[in-house]
């Protein structure tokens, strides 16, 4: 019985998490200038215009409909998710695509895999792709870093393509790293971008093999 309320706790603290940080990102998204909305994001070949189409996706399309993308994208899950983006950033005006994520705060959607964690990450880990590819200071709290990186596990990050043998991160703004080697020095949401599967600009990591994780 204990376990199981600790559970709902844990979920319902994830939940509130989830609904601050698409807040917040709405909040950003409006005070982008036009221009902004074309700058390329830290998802290669998207702009700041796709990332965020993407990120409301779960709230717009059905069950049934999302099957029928991944069925005319060959089971593809980067294709159909890389069409419909492309698509829905161009269909949709970017107050839309901002208004999206404040209606869906409290949307229930999570990934297929993963629960209310990867759900949080997806939501977090896309605000970083537009606000550290754009220069803006947004600082992603600390209770939402730590359950995130919490979650960092060798699976998810074969799943991004992330190899970090040899390497240790460990974060120079909290007491938390991870893996083991030569060790590469960041803010924790930059190492958590790491463990994502994105190359960060120049200068924002530390450590002899950072390089493996810089943008060129």
């Amino acid at each position: 019985m204990e376990n199981t309320t600790n559970r709902k706790r844990s979920g319902a603290g994830i939940g509130a998490a989830i609904a601050a940080e698409r807040e917040e990102l709405a909040d950003l998204f409006d005070g982008l200038r036009a221009e902004q909305w074309n700058e390329p994001s830290l998802c290669t070949g998207w702009r700041v215009r796709e990332v965020a189409a993407h990120m409301s996706m779960g709230f717009r399309l059905s069950l049934p409909a999302t099957i029928g993308e991944l069925l005319r994208a060959k089971g593809s899950l980067h294709r159909m998710t890389d069409r419909v983006a492309r698509r829905d950033a161009a269909a949709h005006s970017t107050a839309r695509l901002s208004a999206f994520l404040r209606e869906n705060a409290h949307h229930p959607w999570k990934p297929p895999v993963g629960g209310l964690a990867a759900a949080l990450g997806h939501d977090v880990v896309h605000g970083l792709d537009v606000s550290v590819a754009l220069g803006l200071d947004r600082r992603v709290p600390e209770d939402r870093l730590r359950i995130l990186l919490g979650e960092i596990r060798p699976r998810g990050l074969k799943f991004f393509g992330v190899d970090l043998a040899g390497v240790r991160l460990c974060a120079d703004d909290l007491d938390w790293s991870y893996g083991d080697g030569s060790p590469v020095y960041g803010a924790a949401q930059d190492l958590l971008l790491v463990a994502f599967g994105r190359r960060l600009p120049a200068g924002r990591l530390r450590g002899e093999p950072s390089g493996r994780f810089t943008r060129a």
